[in-house]
C-alpha cells in the first residue's frame, strides 16, 4: 500500500466534503449547531478511509508490515492511516473553524 497515492486521494475526497459542509454552515448560526455539523465531517472522514481501503483492497485490521521488521509496532494499516492523514483532517477543521 503506497500511503502517499491514499493521503492524495483522502485529501482530494474531504476537500470536496469541505465544500458541501461550507455550504451547511452558511445557514447555521448557532455554534452548538456548528459543532454538530464538525460530527458529521469526522464521520464523512473515517467513512472515507474506509472507502478508499476497500476500494484499493486494504484491511484496515491487519497489521501494517514496516520495510524493517524489526521496528515493527504491531500498528493495523487503519492506525497508520489515520497517523499520516490526521494533518489533512486538522487543517480542514481549522478551516473550516474559521467560516
Amino acid at each position: 500500500m503506497n500511503i502517499e497515492s491514499f493521503r492524495a486521494e483522502l485529501e482530494t475526497r474531504l476537500l470536496i466534503e469541505k465544500e458541501y459542509i461550507i455550504q451547511e454552515l452558511s445557514l447555521i448560526d448557532d455554534y452548538q449547531e456548528k459543532l454538530e455539523v464538525l460530527g458529521k465531517f469526522n464521520e464523512k472522514y473515517k467513512e472515507l478511509i474506509k472507502r478508499i481501503a476497500n476500494e484499493d483492497g486494504i484491511d484496515l485490521n491487519v497489521p501494517y508490515q514496516t520495510e524493517n521488521p524489526l521496528h515493527s509496532e504491531n500498528l493495523t494499516y487503519e492506525q497508520i492511516i489515520l497517523g499520516k492523514t490526521m494533518s489533512i483532517y486538522d487543517k480542514l477543521v481549522d478551516d473550516y473553524m474559521k467560516k
